[in-house]
């Protein structure tokens, strides 16, 4: 079958699918994103977080048909969804999105497999709670596990990002 749907802003065709591919096989290998990682297939780990439609899921668990007319935003997107959020700010083109840059300046990537997940959820988190509390942070970012953190330093990059975000309104 062919699966039609627009992949962090720009439509996308992938065909010959067979209908119980994944939508993260559909991502990875034959639209060339292999941001999201293919961890454990089973929904558990988080590390194959996209948003549909806007809604964080693991792309693991969704078969490819049924994003068929849906929108998909992986990691790889982070930074347009960021810049078509702003509004056109000026003519402020990060190369990062916001979440992105305040993983790298708290030091929360260690290994990096899990990374793009929780920047996924935790973007999609700030978006809809601009003020989260820790609470609020590790509900969003509860689907996602990583093996090389502790969480503190991801909790203080989403802190992080969430601090800019206040101080750029």
């Amino acid at each position: 079958m062919r699966v039609n749907l627009t992949v962090n802003g720009r439509p996308q065709q992938a065909d010959d699918v067979w209908e119980g591919e994944s939508l993260l096989y559909v991502l990875r290998e034959r639209l060339g994103l292999p941001g999201s990682k293919n961890a454990c297939e089973q929904g558990e780990c988080g590390s194959c977080t996209v948003r549909l439609d806007g809604v964080p899921v693991c792309a693991c668990l969704v078969a490819a048909g049924q994003a068929e007319g849906r929108e998909v935003v992986t990691v790889e997107g982070l930074a347009d969804h960021a810049r078509r959020r702003a509004d056109g700010d000026a003519g402020h083109t990060p190369d990062l999105a916001p979440i992105q840059q305040a993983f790298i300046d708290a030091g929360a990537v260690q290994c990096g497999f899990c990374t793009p997940g929780l920047l996924v959820a935790a973007d999609e988190m700030l978006e809809r709670n601009p003020d989260p509390s820790d609470a609020d942070i590790r509900e969003a970012l509860s689907g996602n596990l990583c093996r090389c953190t502790g969480y503190e330093k991801i909790m203080d990059a989403v802190r992080l990002a969430a601090a800019r975000q206040s101080e750029a309104v």
